[in-house]
């Protein structure tokens, strides 16, 4: 699972997508992806509908529930949607009716957007593809690659297709060379942050700190589907499960052998 942010699941969040720069395919799993950070009450897509290249979007808008908002194209080569996002948007935010922002686009246009959200103490979640620059996924709370987000379709097919498990394989092993450096100097750093003496921190804060530093930080950029099972195939760090007042919950800790 990805890391979520300090953001209960019944917030609101109102769902804003660029159609000029989002793949239709991936709508369907945007919007599942949008469903564990909070529940999506106001869902928009901006675009010339009357455009032929986005005019196949219909049945993936109908089945997903999201409006479509037509937004003429009045001067060629300008993006008029952008604008029209920004509007709706800061309507939104003054009518006090959402609790946070999901902007959907790969277009740094909107950087300012995220930030102007955020100040006025919005959480903005970004979603867009790993060409995005990165001024635009740093003013968001959180960014998410769209590549990182299962496609429903994909997942099922995946399913179908893939050959059968042979029960005597051994996994394989864990490559350390697709976790980069500066990764795992940012985690012995964060770690570092957090210890104020102790000798582990909790997994919980660890993964919120990373965040904060790097919004687009994701476990599945690097083959993992978790952080804990990323700082574990990491030589570096140690994990360690401690037992809490519950005697059927157990809270992983971090720590850093070199410290």
């Amino acid at each position: 699972m990805p890391i979520v942010p300090n953001i209960a699941p019944s917030k609101r969040l109102a769902v804003l997508i660029d159609a000029d720069n989002v793949p239709r395919g991936t709508l369907a799993g945007i919007i599942q992806e949008v469903a564990i950070y909070g529940t999506p009450t106001v869902k928009r897509i901006y675009g010339d509908w009357t455009g032929p290249h986005i005019a196949g979007w219909k049945n993936a808008l109908l089945e997903n529930a999201v409006t479509p908002i037509q937004q003429y194209s009045y001067t060629t080569g300008k993006n008029s949607t952008d604008s029209a996002m920004i509007i709706d948007a800061m309507d939104i935010l003054y009518s006090e009716q959402v609790d946070g922002f999901v902007l959907v686009s790969s277009d740094s246009d909107f950087t300012r957007l995220a930030i102007r959200l955020r100040e006025a103490g919005m959480t903005v979640f970004g979603i867009g593809e790993k060409k995005t620059p990165e001024p635009f996924r740093v003013a968001c709370d959180k960014f998410i690659y769209i590549e990182n987000i299962k496609q429903p379709d994909d997942a099922a097919q995946q399913e179908e297709t893939k050959p059968a498990r042979d029960k005597r394989a051994k996994p394989a092993a864990q490559n350390d060379n697709r976790i980069p450096k500066s990764l795992v100097r940012l985690i012995a750093q964060s770690v570092a942050d957090l210890s104020d003496g102790e000798d582990a921190v909790y997994m919980g804060e660890l993964g919120n700190l990373i965040m904060k530093k790097k919004p687009d930080f994701d476990c599945r950029n690097y083959g993992f589907k978790s952080l804990s099972a990323l700082i574990k195939s990491i030589d570096r760090f140690e994990v360690d499960f401690r037992q809490t007042a519950d005697p059927n919950v157990k809270h992983p800790y971090v720590r850093d052998k070199e410290a």
